[in-house]
């Protein structure tokens, strides 16, 4: 297990991407903060990852207010009394012909997604610097690199993320690494939710949607959570401990085409 007793904070860890990380994570043997809004489901995944036979705690949690995610912090060190790992995953999604876009959801996305890693990379750069070591992983976006149509908000928030990330890994070396990976469709309830938005908007059918989809991706298959998770475990690991600043794409090579 190469994570093993690794502490590590997993944020918008109770469903989708977050719960595949925390997952594969506690597989390779770390003890897992979960953290999300939404605490009945952080509650769940805690539960499972108790089940597995590591410690894990659910801390209701909103990102983009600092007195909460300090307080997610402070639960961490009481109960471990370090923190090796945090990983910025928390995010959210609104889709809207830019025209249409309102200030309130412009707002939203860059609350959550940018500003959000923000607040939570400071608050657990500040308890990494004082042990002087740490590892901070964003989940950032193909998004963060190339605009899309009904994605402009997104984008910015995603974009935002990324130069973020960059400047933090400068920053904060050589004693904290800092890393992000850019993950393209992956199949999770946000993106059920995304393909009845872009039927809507386009005037099209959801399967039409789903394949123009599979039509951009060079391997012809959509992303699973664990595609991700596999490579969050890797950028945890000893094995990444001269990566730093990197925003890794893992897109199924979706992106060579744009």
């Amino acid at each position: 297990m190469k994570l093993k007793d690794k502490i590590i904070i997993v944020t918008g860890g109770g469903s989708g991407i977050g719960k595949a990380i925390a997952m594969r994570l506690a597989q390779e043997g770390a003890n897992i903060i979960i953290a999300d809004i939404n605490e009945n489901l952080a509650r769940e995944t805690a539960q499972e990852i108790s089940d597995m036979g590591r410690e894990s705690i659910a801390v209701k949690t909103d990102v983009s207010n600092e007195d909460s995610v300090k307080n997610m912090v402070n639960i961490t060190l009481e109960k471990f009394g370090r923190l090796d790992i945090v990983v910025s995953n928390a995010g959210v999604s609104r889709m809207g012909k830019f025209i249409d876009i309102s200030e309130e959801d412009f707002d939203f996305n860059m609350n959550v997604n940018a500003k959000g890693g923000f607040i939570v990379s400071k608050i657990a750069a500040d308890v990494m610097e004082k042990q002087g070591y740490g590892k901070i992983l964003f989940t950032i976006s193909m998004a963060g690199k190339c605009g899309s149509p009904l994605y402009a908000h997104y984008n910015a928030s995603k974009a935002a993320l990324l130069a973020y990330m960059q400047a933090l890994a400068m920053e904060l070396a050589p004693n904290i690494i800092v890393n992000g990976v850019c993950p393209g469709l992956v199949q999770t309830s946000m993106q059920e939710r995304e393909i009845k938005w872009s039927a809507e908007l386009q005037g099209i059918s959801e399967d039409l949607v789903k394949s123009q989809y599979l039509s951009g991706i060079p391997l012809q298959k959509l992303e699973k959570p664990s595609d991700v998770a596999n490579l969050i475990a890797f950028l945890a690991g000893d094995d990444a401990n001269y990566i730093t600043g990197q925003a890794i794409n893992i897109t199924g090579g979706m992106i060579l085409r744009r």
